[in-house]
């Protein structure tokens, strides 16, 4: 049957998308941070204003595809994960209207991703911000609830989803997945329950090798079983640490 075709004469919304992009440098002492680009050009809205990334979607595209785009745009980046976080429809929000944004979420390797502000943006405006630096910025819009909830959802997402299968190299110790956690969580955890907790979910397979350096015994070392992983995953399993 062919569609009609429809007209609305009362106003509505026009929706954007923001991401909160996630990132932690495996190079360096480990520390959460978050990608957050100045806002430059002239007479926008809250211009000169650190914002998360993201923009307007176009006409009939997809929410995640508009996403995606917008990170290309904005930062010349390509997160291999990315998830829907929820949406953000206060009025009052934008002081250009009454704007609905669709938020989403992704978490990446520092160390192994490359920014560059785009157009919508001051030349070098991107950074990694710490987000234990985020009290001391004025975000644009809401994006500090954003952020928040954002952050909320990572650290709650860590009880049923190993994180570290997305982060961690190829092989890795405990102790390198645990520092992970304890940098994702914002808190220490005892070492030989993680360790126990860890090996009782059956997704880590032996490396069969060991770090060799440093002090005290070499690292055994070990690997994400990603089969594994994705038939507990399946089965609703619980990855609590």
């Amino acid at each position: 049957m062919k569609r009609g075709s429809y007209t609305y004469d009362f106003p509505r919304p026009t929706v954007t998308v923001d991401v909160v992009v996630f990132g932690v440098d495996m190079t360096t002492p480990l520390e959460l941070k978050v990608l957050l680009i100045k806002r430059g050009r002239a007479g926008t809205a809250f211009e000169g204003y650190w914002a998360l990334p993201g923009g307007f979607v176009d006409k009939d595209e997809d929410l995640e595809v508009a996403a995606r785009r917008e990170l290309r745009e904005e930062a010349k980046a390509e997160p291999a994960y990315i998830e829907q976080l929820a949406t953000f429809g206060k009025p009052g929000r934008d002081p250009r209207g009454h704007v609905i944004s669709v938020a989403f979420m992704a978490l990446v390797r520092i160390d192994q991703t490359e920014i560059e502000a785009g157009d919508d943006a001051e030349p070098g405006s991107e950074t990694w911000m710490p987000v234990d630096n985020l009290t001391k910025i004025d975000l644009a819009f809401d994006h500090d609830e954003i952020l928040s909830t954002a952050l909320k959802r990572l650290r709650s997402k860590m009880r049923w989803h190993p994180i570290g299968i997305d982060l961690m190299p190829e092989t890795f110790s405990i102790d390198d997945l645990r520092r992970l956690y304890e940098t994702l969580l914002g808190r220490e955890l005892n070492r030989r329950n993680f360790r126990r907790k860890v090996l009782s979910h059956d997704v880590l397979s032996c490396a069969e090798s060991r770090r060799i350096g440093g002090p005290g015994r070499p690292a055994e070392l070990w690997r994400f079983d990603r089969a594994a992983y994705e038939a507990l995953l399946d089965e609703g399993g619980d990855f609590e640490v």
